[in-house]
């Protein structure tokens, strides 16, 4: 036995996350908030999006992977792993997602491909749901953030569900991740 860890020992880690603030701590009105959940079973991480549908315009680029999501209507799950590793996931409505290990602060150690990925919009929102394959988490997970972001130019919103610090938006902060045991 010794000192190995099975990473069956951490698969039914769970959250949710509302985002209802702006990053920097202003209260959103109930039609803005965005639910986010994820699971970690088996299976691998499943997450799921509820938000609110803004009518960006769509990326000019075909459904899937999109390096630069951040810039378009989208919504993003930070998740902190083992050794300071943390995944980035991002979803956009229109069938476009990014998911990014990170092995320090804006340090790309590779791009992951989830395993699925269901995108609809239904009237003024819209829905999503991506499963990573477990062998790609940085396990245990122990803090999570979530944002929303939409528009353009001045009129663009960052919301968060644990705002951060700092004179603009500045997600890669894990030391204002929550933990676990609030999401």
């Amino acid at each position: 036995m010794g000192s190995d860890i099975n990473s069956n020992d951490f698969l039914n880690q769970n959250g949710r996350l509302e985002i209802e603030k702006t990053w920097d701590g202003n209260i959103l009105k109930e039609r803005e908030k965005t639910q986010v959940f994820f699971c970690v079973s088996n299976k691998g991480l499943q997450v799921e999006v509820n938000a609110p549908f803004h009518n960006d315009q769509a990326p000019a680029a075909p459904i899937g992977e999109l390096d630069g999501l951040w810039e378009y209507e989208v919504v993003e799950l930070f998740l902190l792993g083992a050794a300071g590793q943390y995944l980035e996931i991002e979803i956009g409505p229109h069938g476009h997602y990014l998911i990014l290990l990170l092995a320090g602060i804006r340090q790309v150690k590779k791009r992951l491909q989830p395993s699925h990925v269901e995108i609809r919009i239904k009237g003024t929102r819209w829905q999503a749901t991506l499963i990573l394959p477990v062998d790609q988490l940085p396990l245990p997970l122990s803090h999570a953030n979530a944002y929303a972001i939409h528009g353009h130019g001045s009129s663009r919103r960052y919301q968060a569900a644990f705002p951060v610090p700092g004179e603009r938006p500045d997600f890669h902060q894990p030391q204002f991740f929550g933990s676990l045991a609030k999401c």
